[in-house]
């Protein structure tokens, strides 16, 4: 009797799991965040020697971090958001298991040196891709919501730089690796700051307690939409160029005045708005640490870990823990107290990741190490203390 009730209680579980899409897709990327991140560690840290389909261990990284874990985060948000904006029902039931159970798929074959899983990562990726896409498009087409164009645009292009990835390791493309990878990474920063643009200042007034109006320049959204777009051209099309790295200072100056406006006192008592603010300070000072790769030479690993880990993992992090208490019944204002442990820890892995190597780069992989550990405790900390909140009811009974 016991046996089958528990049996019961997995299957309540799986279909609460199944509800609406932050649930399943924040539990996957919280889950390969630290199962690939250990394996990661053991790859690059430790020497063990284990073979990826048809790409080196640094190209497989790279890969599962962005279309993986990132790509992970923005369809949680994404099919969850998009019924909010439009007023239309939520993808949820056997139409999100099967997006997820594709992108869970495609994780699983990255793993597995086979000589089918290059394909079936291809087809199952493109799957995930085609099923989100259509998923967000379809309410936002039918309510006629132009403004969401911008994001539709870069969720397209994703899949098409996930194409150039898996053109380049199938040897249909020379350059697709770089293309997919680059291409990925830059897009996926555009998707943040066009989302942090939008979101910090609202969560921010209505967060902090107090009355504050927080406003944003319209000529500085304007300068910084064309000037990204013209870094992200050149740095595909001619990466390593002066212009980009003038390009990137410029967008530093722009988005420092930007995040300049918004802060105010009260940010500093709530965990969820400090980290908004110290994953856009990353965010930005990727572009800092861009210029200076062309201008002094530094190491260009370190801009792409100020934005990856700094930015994305960082802001992401930061918002899974906020929609997944508002989209369960619970106050977004009282998080778990444990949860600044996660998002300290993060910080504390970046700066050793991005700043340590500058002040001493003979330690270079000491801080990789160190940054590596954080990152799996950081996260290691979230799966323990949502994981209850992601398979279980509202607090409140309504659906979602």
């Amino acid at each position: 009797m016991s046996a089958q009730k528990q049996e019961l209680q997995e299957l309540d579980r799986i279909s609460i799991l199944f509800q609406l899409g932050f649930r399943p897709f924040f539990l996957g990327a919280g889950m390969i965040a630290v199962l690939f991140m250990i394996l990661w560690t053991a790859s690059y840290s430790f020497g063990w020697a284990h073979s990826f389909p048809r790409m080196s261990s640094i190209h497989w990284h790279a890969h599962e971090m962005l279309y993986g874990y990132a790509m992970a985060v923005i369809a949680g948000f994404l099919l969850t958001a998009v019924c909010n904006w439009t007023g239309q029902p939520a993808l949820q039931g056997t139409g999100l298991m099967l997006p997820f159970l594709l992108w869970l798929a495609a994780r699983l074959a990255s793993m597995l040196d086979l000589a089918v899983s290059p394909w079936l990562m291809l087809i199952c990726d493109l799957g995930f891709w085609i099923l989100l896409s259509v998923a967000v498009m379809k309410p936002i087409l039918k309510v006629r919501q132009w403004r969401q164009s911008g994001i539709l645009a870069k969720l397209l292009l994703l899949g098409f730089s996930n194409l150039a990835f898996y053109a380049g390791i199938m040897g249909w493309f020379a350059d697709g690796i770089r293309w997919g990878l680059y291409g990925g990474l830059y897009l996926i920063i555009g998707l943040v700051l066009t989302m942090g643009r939008r979101v910090i200042p609202f969560f921010t007034e209505r967060g902090v307690g107090y009355s504050v109006e927080l406003k944003n320049s319209n000529w500085l959204d304007l300068c910084g939409i064309v000037i990204f777009l013209f870094f992200f051209a050149w740095e595909l099309l001619f990466p390593g160029s002066d212009y980009s790295a003038h390009f990137a200072l410029a967008l530093f100056a722009i988005h420092a005045i930007r995040i300049s406006g918004w802060l105010t006192p009260g940010i500093w008592k709530k965990p969820l708005l400090w980290s908004l603010f110290a994953a856009y300070f990353f965010m930005i000072s990727g572009f800092l640490l861009h210029a200076g790769n062309r201008y002094f030479g530094w190491n260009p690993f370190l801009a792409v870990h100020a934005f990856a880990m700094g930015g994305i993992g960082l802001i992401s992090l930061s918002m899974m823990a906020r929609v997944s208490l508002g989209h369960s019944g619970r106050s977004i204002h009282e998080p778990p107290s444990n949860l600044t442990y996660a998002l300290a820890l993060l910080i504390s892995g970046v700066i050793f990741r991005v700043f340590f190597p500058l002040l001493w780069p003979e330690e270079y992989l000491t801080w990789i190490a160190l940054a590596q550990v954080f990152w799996i405790l950081a996260f290691g900390i979230f799966l323990l203390l949502y994981y209850p909140i992601l398979t279980r009811p509202r607090i409140d009974g309504l659906p979602g």
